[in-house]
């Protein structure tokens, strides 16, 4: 692990919003997005994902919608079929500030899965194809263990529609 300059409080504030923003863009990106969608299909109806920093840190909840979109929860880590957890501020601040890819920190143990394996790969594989689709292509390639490149046309208008709706949410819509 790399020298952080950045305290851990200002670590802890940056992983909130980047937490809030990709529960967001999660949701967002199983309705505008083809390969997302089939990805949260696989899941059960109801399934429950918790994303945590251990022991108390920043985190978001997913489950999975009948119609097989992820919505926002409200629910305990105790309550979720899958809980992927950082091990520290720190590490979750290397994912998020995309210094290190998700596969790699799972990789150097930073995180651990509670759960099915299989389901938290599907999450790896939609949380990939996400920040493929939505940040530009020279981020996306630190982030993501495979950035294949999209056609410009789909990835504006894929990303344009996840972008909308995550503004949407912030708003209430």
């Amino acid at each position: 692990m790399t020298a952080h300059p950045v305290s851990l409080r200002a670590q802890r504030a940056y992983v909130a919003l980047m937490m809030t923003v990709i529960s967001r863009g999660l949701c967002a990106a199983s309705i505008n997005d083809d390969e997302v969608r089939r990805e949260v299909a696989r899941f059960a109806p109801g399934y429950r994902i918790v994303m945590t920093v251990f022991p108390d840190g920043p985190r978001f909840a997913l489950s999975v919608s009948d119609d097989h979109r992820f919505v926002r929860g409200d629910f305990s880590d105790a309550e979720a079929d899958l809980v992927i957890r950082f091990k520290h501020i720190s590490h979750a601040y290397l994912v998020f500030t995309f210094q290190e890819g998700t596969a790699r920190a799972f990789a150097n143990d930073r995180m651990v899965a509670d759960g099915d394996i299989s389901d938290s790969i599907r999450l790896v594989r939609c949380l990939n194809r996400m920040e493929a689709l939505i940040l530009p292509g020279l981020v996306a390639r630190r982030a993501v263990k495979e950035y294949r490149p999209l056609p410009l046309t789909q990835k504006l208008r894929t990303a344009g529609g996840i972008y909308a709706r995550v503004a949407a949410s912030f708003f209430g819509r």
